[in-house]
């Protein structure tokens, strides 16, 4: 349980990701590439770290650029690109969400996924869960895990008469803008009392810097409650609801559910964000995850890298997508490597 209503933060989380926040200053030295091509340093979401991570053999190996990376949150990934601290920032939330943004940088997005929520109640697998209950939870107003509303959603399933920890990131992140969104799309009165945001006024819970940590409360924590890329979850071995999207199915997040959210935008704005939130009820999104999200990954239109980062990014659109699936990571859409592309074509040096 917690001390002195803090969690207790950790950091061994998974062993797949253990080395990710090291990356900054990893080198891919021990792996024979065709050709020396330099290096590209990035830093920003712990969302995308894995599958950054699963890149950097290959990147290594097919195109001769050692890539770097440093997952210290969304926030931190626009601050340093913004002030030309490395050649990339990742962020799972659009530019315009942060204050200061960057105006002199072109916004890509590059991969696809979902936010999971997770808990830790033992021997309960596949609970149910609605948006408008999530919302009370993280409001603080339903806090035990027997409420009548949980209840309802799980019948059949016994639930325990134990206090509900709510853990979100303390950190400027867009995993949390992704999560936010959701909740005001299916609660007005998260809506119009905390809103969406990277960095929001939680009414109640504990903070956690980045998704490992996150998870890690969560897991060690009987009754705790968490929201992290589905990859965290399930390499954890961590509970996931199951979420009722708007055509009334309990969906898991999954390549099914993540694909389909991905059919309500495929055609990028003209600054590269998309949303594929709580998509509308229909045929179409019957099997939506409702909290999927593109992540992107921003970059200034002028660089002294220029050669190497469009050679790089060029690749992770295309080739580097095959290595998602394992992670939870779908491949983009035609349309959005399209836009991509064209994207790319706007960095110079």
């Amino acid at each position: 349980m917690p001390r002195n209503g803090k969690l207790v933060r950790i950091s061994l989380v998974v062993a797949a990701v253990a080395g990710i926040a090291a990356l900054a200053v990893t080198t891919a030295g021990t792996v024979s590439a065709k050709t020396t091509g330099g290096s590209v340093n990035g830093a920003g979401s712990t969302f995308v770290a894995p599958l950054v991570a699963k890149w950097q053999a290959p990147a290594q190996q097919q195109l001769g650029i050692q890539l770097n990376y440093n997952p210290v949150g969304s926030g931190g990934g626009v601050s340093a690109i913004t002030n030309k601290q490395v050649d990339f920032g990742a962020s799972d939330a659009p530019l315009s969400q942060f204050n200061p943004t960057c105006s002199s940088c072109v916004q890509i997005p590059w991969a696809l996924a979902a936010t999971g929520v997770i808990y830790n109640l033992a021997g309960l697998q596949h609970l149910h869960m609605t948006g408008p209950v999530l919302a009370q939870i993280y409001r603080g107003k339903i806090t035990n895990w027997s409420s009548p509303a949980i209840q309802k959603l799980n019948k059949g399933k016994n639930l325990p008469d134990r206090g509900i920890t709510v853990v979100h990131r303390s950190d400027s992140s867009g995993t949390t803008y992704n999560f936010t969104d959701y909740l005001s799309h299916v609660s007005s009165g998260w809506k119009s009392q905390v809103g969406t945001g990277t960095s929001v006024s939680w009414p109640t819970g504990e903070g956690e810097k980045g998704s490992s940590a996150v998870a890690g409360a969560v897991r060690t924590t009987s009754g705790a409650i968490g929201y992290v890329d589905v990859y965290y979850a399930v390499h954890n071995h961590l509970a996931l609801f199951v979420m009722k999207n708007r055509s009334g199915r309990f969906v898991q997040p999954r390549a099914k559910g993540i694909l389909a959210a991905a059919l309500l935008d495929t055609h990028p704005n003209k600054d590269g964000s998309l949303s594929i939130v709580n998509p509308p009820r229909s045929k179409k999104y019957r099997n939506a995850y409702p909290i999927s999200t593109y992540t992107y990954v921003d970059v200034q239109k002028s660089s002294a890298n220029a050669t190497n980062i469009k050679k790089l990014l060029s690749w992770a659109i295309t080739k580097g997508q095959s290595y998602g699936p394992a992670l939870i990571f779908e491949p983009l859409p035609r349309s959005v490597v399209t836009f991509d592309k064209k994207q790319i074509k706007k960095i110079h040096s």
